[in-house]
């Protein structure tokens, strides 16, 4: 079948988004630290080479990268990681890939594109899969971090909020109780793994209490920056703040280590909220019950 312009102008974004694919994986290979993933990177590089010569026999045309694409992927990788990166941009690329070989005219002019595709696209995510990022192995411990930090804080700055009624008072006490319970679950994590015989276990209590600390400082933010009075106004944008962390810290595991997104940011939100609203009527009670006017 002839090669029509609508199929040559498909091929020929193919053909880009294959180079555009092998540049990145070069540049972010340049900041890659361990010999075994910077092989890795440099190997798909070569695959996706590959894949637009195989392109460009249809096109017969040179085409170069997307300069925006690879400057977007390469810093998304500096700032999150290079894992995160690399699968989030191996999504955009799969759902291209999915658009073309559904396509029955593509299909008929380029008939062996399906089979091209479902052999690369394997070895590539065999590939991908092999990726040891350093600080995937330590998700675990943030985790542990980011969801006692927005359990517990939020539930304290909600309790805070009715029992205190000012801002400055719920941020000194959501402060000395978020640090002091920083402190506490850095400690914890790092005497759990030294008795399960972890080989870093400083590391893991580092990254506990950091991303403890982060999730305590944004959620306190509000009650800081408010006036006085506007308790309830602050609460609510913490509220917002607890779901914005939850939102993207589960978009970040369902992309760097194939999560499920919806059933765990559901799960998530569920319970900080609901935590959140019992622990508001714990501070109405316990302050009736005591008689405290603040």
């Amino acid at each position: 079948m002839e090669i029509t312009e609508n199929i040559r102008k498909t091929l020929l974004e193919y053909q880009k988004s294959e180079a555009t694919g092998a540049e990145i994986y070069r540049r972010i290979s340049g900041i890659v630290k361990d010999e075994n993933d910077k092989a890795t990177l440099l190997k798909i590089a070569t695959e996706e080479d590959r894949h637009a010569a195989i392109w460009k026999r249809y096109t017969k045309t040179s085409i170069g990268y997307n300069r925006w694409h690879v400057l977007f992927y390469t810093l998304l990788a500096k700032l999150f990681g290079y894992t995160f990166a690399i699968k989030l941009m191996e999504k955009g690329e799969n759902a291209t890939i999915d658009n073309y070989t559904k396509d029955p005219e593509f299909i008929k002019a380029v008939p062996e594109s399906a089979r091209i595709t479902e052999e690369e696209e394997a070895h590539e995510d065999a590939l991908i899969g092999m990726l040891d990022e350093e600080k995937l192995k330590y998700m675990g411990s943030i985790v542990l971090g980011l969801n006692d930090a927005l359990v517990e804080i939020s539930g304290s700055l909600a309790g805070f909020t009715f029992a205190m009624g000012s801002n400055k008072l719920i941020s000194m006490a959501g402060l000395i109780t978020g640090i002091s319970a920083t402190l506490s679950m850095a400690s914890s994590e790092y005497l759990s793994n030294r008795s399960e015989g972890s080989s870093n276990p400083l590391k893991s209590s580092i990254y506990t209490g950091f991303a403890y600390l982060i999730a305590v400082v944004l959620m306190i933010m509000p009650f800081l920056l408010l006036p006085d009075q506007m308790h309830y106004q602050a609460l609510f944008l913490t509220m917002i703040i607890v779901v914005g962390i939850i939102f993207v810290f589960n978009f970040y595991l369902s992309v760097a280590k194939d999560y499920d997104f919806k059933t765990r940011f559901l799960e998530m939100a569920s319970i900080s909220l609901g935590v959140a609203a019992l622990s508001f009527f714990i501070g109405i009670a316990v302050k009736n019950f005591l008689g405290v006017e603040l």
